[in-house]
């Protein structure tokens, strides 16, 4: 049983650890301190959801369903698109820095809208879920509950690990600059994982 959780734990964490778009989200509100916990408990119970539902056999539907993975993909790339514009706009406006005063932010429930759709419009969350942890979970009989647990664990122990650790870099991100960098920085990396989910799905 704790060879399989571990086991669980170990290829979640190496799925989920990779930046992506909904990383970058999450270090951001971290390192803005704003609905961290509501960000991070998003993406976590996200993820449990996607695991059970692959681990429980429903990965099935997947591969079954061929249309889904086209849709999935030009919406993905679409959302991330525009996001990544949002992005740029802000590096050159300086919409985004972070204010001394604490400022005004993005309301609670706008953020986990975006949060929510930087996660279940990835195409690659469902492959990596559904159908690769699920068809991995199917090997463990006897212990699939603990393979599951273990993955489930890897996403709760890695999203308030960013979301809470970020906060240490936020006198770095005192200077509107360092925003500016990130921000582009983002914008780049949401380009460049739409135009990789159109060309190589």
């Amino acid at each position: 049983m704790i060879f399989s959780f571990a086991k669980g734990f170990a290829l979640s964490l190496s799925l989920i650890v990779a930046i992506g778009a909904q990383n970058a989200f999450v270090l951001r509100q971290g390192i803005r301190r704003s609905h961290v916990l509501a960000v991070c408990l998003t993406c976590a119970l996200s993820d449990a959801i996607l695991m059970s539902a692959g681990i429980l056999g429903f990965g099935a539907l997947v591969e079954a369903a061929p249309w889904l993975k086209p849709v999935l993909t030009w919406g993905g790339a679409m959302f991330l698109f525009i996001y990544g514009a949002m992005a740029f706009w802000s590096a050159f406006t300086g919409a985004g820095a972070l204010k001394a005063d604490g400022g005004a932010e993005t309301g609670l429930w706008a953020t986990v809208a975006v949060c929510l759709a930087l996660t279940w419009g990835n195409p690659h969350v469902y492959l990596d879920t559904l159908v690769l942890l699920g068809s991995i979970a199917a090997g463990y009989d006897g212990s699939k509950l603990a393979f599951g647990a273990g993955a489930i664990s890897a996403s709760f122990v890695f999203f308030f690990t960013l979301g809470y650790g970020a906060r240490l870099l936020a006198p770095v991100f005192a200077n509107p600059t360092a925003w500016r960098v990130l921000d582009f920085g983002v914008g780049i990396l949401m380009w460049t994982i739409a135009v990789l989910l159109v060309f190589n799905p």
